[in-house]
């Protein structure tokens, strides 16, 4: 009888989900206390501030607060400000998703040919050197990054200009001329995160099984067909995870890039408006707090909806690869 008693109880501490997390964390305790600050930074600055989503329904007073604001009515008004007749707005949604439709692509193209190119690379000296010259972009301020294409492109004195004029051609206005922009800020991009991309896809790449290419080679594959064949399926897990990220981020774009990269010039807002900086400008310009939190709401509503939809197209091709 006792023993029967003895093993209900096991079953029981195993189906209930509070017996098995104590049971995990009186065995594991070191592990989540080394957990608990990057816990409570996540829920101080992830989780706290969801509450006020509310300004996004509200017609916020300074003086009144968050809770003491009225409501708007109707409750959809600043999603309706922001969106009816607001050419603005539709422009900054329309180059948000375009531009980063295209980050992604090209950047995933960009950084998974860097990273099969130096995987061929056999001297472990100029491989590492070149790695840090390639990752060394990321680490770089956008602030910098802006004075940098500044003296690139600057009408008087830029670089271009000067290469154009010498051979005989006319100075081209960049900061006057929306149509150059994004290309412009698509190099830019891939200069400053392919390097990142293309150490996580090299990582993956070492873990490969050597026995594939040595197997390959035997049967005479040339380059080509080991990276077509062995290298890129074997990727794709790795290519998969990587863009559900970034297709979750795809309604948010680099405030510091769209920002001072251009110098934030009236001319370029056709090209170079994102949701980002028509926030920035709604809410230093007009001080509508309203506004701009809804804004901020639909940005995250439709990248949630995106990673969705995203995981479960992703999960029909490649299981494991999915996130959840």
């Amino acid at each position: 009888m006792k023993r029967q008693v003895k093993a209900v109880s096991q079953s029981d501490r195993k189906k209930n989900p509070i017996m098995r997390f104590a049971a995990a964390l009186k065995k594991n305790w070191q592990l989540y206390l080394m957990a608990a600050p990057a816990v409570v930074l996540l829920f101080c600055f992830a989780y706290m501030p969801m509450g006020g989503l509310v300004i996004a329904f509200k017609k916020y007073n300074f003086k009144m607060g968050i809770w003491g604001s009225p409501w708007m009515d109707p409750w959809y008004k600043n999603f309706e400000l922001l969106f009816k007749n607001n050419t603005a707005a539709l422009n900054a949604i329309r180059n948000t998703i375009l531009l980063n439709f295209l980050f992604i692509g090209c950047g995933t193209v960009f950084a998974l040919a860097l990273s099969l190119a130096f995987n061929e690379i056999t001297n472990k000296y100029i491989k590492k050197l070149t790695q840090s010259f390639s990752f060394l972009p990321y680490f770089i301020s956008t602030v910098v990054v802006g004075i940098f294409v500044t003296g690139l492109l600057g009408y008087e004195n830029g670089v271009i200009n000067r290469i154009i004029t010498s051979f005989g051609g006319e100075k081209i206005a960049f900061y006057m001329e929306a149509k150059w922009w994004p290309l412009i800020l698509l190099i830019v991009n891939i200069w400053k995160g392919a390097g990142y991309s293309a150490v996580v896809y090299l990582a993956t790449i070492s873990g490969f099984d050597s026995g594939y290419y040595e197997a390959a080679k035997i049967d005479g594959a040339s380059k080509w067909q080991q990276v077509w064949y062995i290298s890129l399926p074997l990727l794709k897990p790795t290519v998969i995870t990587l863009t559900l990220l970034s297709v979750g981020k795809i309604m948010n774009a680099d405030f510091g890039l769209f920002y001072n990269v251009t110098g934030d010039m009236p001319t370029l807002y056709a090209t170079t408006d994102v949701l980002d900086t028509y926030i920035y400008r709604a809410l230093r310009q007009l001080g509508d707090i309203g506004i701009s939190s809804a804004t901020g709401f639909f940005q995250s509503v439709v990248g949630f909806v995106l990673v969705l939809v995203s995981n479960k197209v992703a999960r029909k091709y490649e299981d494991s690869a999915a996130l959840f």
